[in-house]
């Protein structure tokens, strides 16, 4: 093995930063995870049942029919964004990768306000995937309807659909908790199961849907049930949060690389993996919802989604059945979205880089896992839920505001990525190496800078998209001018905060990125072996 496969690139001078190159870091969490346990934790991240049957009525309601193509485009772009990731992933294999790989790009100053970003963007984006619960469970019971009795409207947009879901998230989340906390084994398990559920349940709604058409595939071209006035293009833009809240967390089979065998290798395929799949599977879907739906115009659609289309086209019984299906994937979803979120936060704690790190990265020797972490993110998420429990946009300004901080997030790894392209366009601006089976590491080779560019300017064109100030989005009171520009007062306000404390601390000179052993080196046995 060449020592240059061990070195990672220095980032640019930002203080004393990258340490003492023999100084590496030392294994604590356990490499529990197989192949198909890193896929299912970024499949399950995405999660096209949970993501799809949440917000498909608001996209069919924003765009209508042809609201459809928003799906291809952004999948498009975010394979362009994932292949990125793929090779940063077989270079850089370790916990908090969009902090990692930005740190040791563009220097631990950059590093430290992207994974801040992604902190508070995942934290945000578990209780979107909690409330999702809403979307699903009074649909097979009506039981499930807490708040004004199982009478009560339990659409996401209603008063009442909104603040039984922050109880339902609320439940959902100490048991997600619960769960990471128990040991990886377990959350693994857990995430691989809802992912066989999940395709299985996908396979299953799209091949009966589409042997129950009342309509052919030419009315996706068409912007039927579509209600707005005047250019379409607006609310075509609009309708696309949809798709691009579904398409992301794909990197979080990164975020579990320190927990799975062989990363260097495994890893830029399940990032590709999740993705591609949850991309053909969600369109498949889609299409069969638009086909099937009995109609696209009485208003049933963009109220009640896809939950309605399975229970009036399937029946009560086989529907219901096929939600529980939906139920289990709302589950894996949070569970994967919350063990990422901890997983940075202790990825940034161990350097140092965060408030209380020293009992942020304490990684409990009896479970392998950072117990502490994962109880920080269930918090901050069910917080999230209560201080909005009285606003009815909370699906739709949940949703859009996390995507955007997880589209800013990523925009901090690509953009780095591409300049560095750019600068080192001769010598290349990745190390080379070989992975756990002596194989050259994934690499875009000649096309590395095309690729990033394109990404970069998708991911900026999109997150400008979903930060804009739609009423339909952030206020449905429409008559809030806070609630309408929620979205940036709360990123400037974040940001804000973070430049304070990173300022206060003197992060710039005492944040110390250490080297990534090559994990075909594994610890010893006895280091990793269940206590007695």
């Amino acid at each position: 093995m060449n020592r240059s496969e061990l070195t990672p690139v220095s980032p640019p001078a930002d203080g004393p930063a990258t340490g003492p190159a023999h100084v590496g870091y030392h294994q604590e969490l356990r490499r529990a995870m197989g192949g198909f346990a890193s896929f299912a934790a970024g499949f399950s991240f995405v999660s096209i049942l949970t993501t799809v049957f949440q917000l498909f009525g608001l996209g069919f309601g924003l765009g209508g029919a042809a609201f459809f193509w928003t799906w291809p485009l952004v999948f498009v772009g975010q394979l362009l964004v994932a292949l990125c990731f793929a090779e940063l992933a077989a270079r850089w294999p370790i916990s908090g990768v969009i902090y990692q790989w930005s740190s040791r790009l563009a220097g631990t100053t950059t590093g430290w306000f992207t994974g801040w970003t992604m902190i508070i963007g995942q934290i945000l984006t578990v209780a979107a995937a909690a409330i999702a619960a809403q979307a699903v469970l009074p649909a097979i019971w009506s039981g499930f309807q807490i708040v004004g009795g199982s009478h009560a409207d339990p659409s996401v947009a209603s008063s009442t659909g909104a603040q039984n879901a922050v109880v339902l998230g609320c439940v959902l989340l100490v048991i997600t908790t619960v769960v990471n906390i128990l040991g990886i084994r377990q959350m693994a398990a857990a995430t691989s199961f809802g992912v066989v559920i999940e395709i299985v349940g996908v396979i299953a709604l799209v091949l009966l849907l589409f042997f129950l058409p009342e309509r052919g595939p030419q009315a996706v071209v068409h912007n039927t049930g579509w209600a707005g006035d005047g250019a379409y293009l607006g609310a075509f833009l609009a309708s696309s949060l949809m798709a691009a809240y579904v398409m992301v967390g794909f990197d979080s089979a990164g975020e579990l690389a320190e927990e799975t065998r062989s990363p260097r290798r495994t890893t830029p395929r399940t990032i590709l993996r999740a993705l591609i799949f949850s991309g053909i599977g969600g369109a498949l879907l889609i299409l069969s919802g638009l086909l099937a739906a009995s109609s696209l115009t009485d208003g049933n659609l963009a109220t009640g989604g896809l939950s309605w289309v399975l229970t009036d086209r399937l029946g009560g019984v086989l529907g219901r059945l096929l939600l529980c299906c939906v139920a289990v994937a709302v589950f894996a979803c949070t569970l994967a979205v919350q063990t990422s979120g901890a997983r940075m936060i202790y990825s940034m704690a161990r350097e140092g880089a965060l408030p209380f790190h020293r009992h942020l990265a304490k990684v409990s020797p009896r479970t392998g896992t950072p117990i502490i972490t994962s109880i920080v993110v269930g918090v901050g998420a069910a917080i999230a839920l209560l201080v909005n429990v009285r606003q009815s946009a909370i699906f739709t300004a949940l949703s859009s505001l996390c995507i955007a901080m997880l589209y800013l997030a990523y925009l901090g790894v690509t953009l780095p990525l591409l300049v560095a392209r750019i600068r080192h366009r001769g010598a290349g601006p990745l190390p080379d190496g070989v992975d756990e089976t002596g194989r050259p590491l994934f690499s875009l080779g000649r096309w590395g800078t095309l690729v990033n560019a394109l990404a970069v300017l998708f991911q900026i064109g999109m997150t400008v998209n979903l930060l804009w100030p739609r009423r339909e989005i952030y206020d449905l009171t429409e008559g809030t001018w806070w609630l309408q520009w929620s979205a940036l007062l709360f990123i400037g306000l974040s940001l804000a905060l973070g430049a304070g404390y990173f300022l206060a601390r003197r992060l710039h000179r005492r944040i110390q990125l250490r080297h990534v052993p090559h994990t075909h080196i594994e610890p010893p046995a006895e280091a990793v072996a269940e206590p007695a």
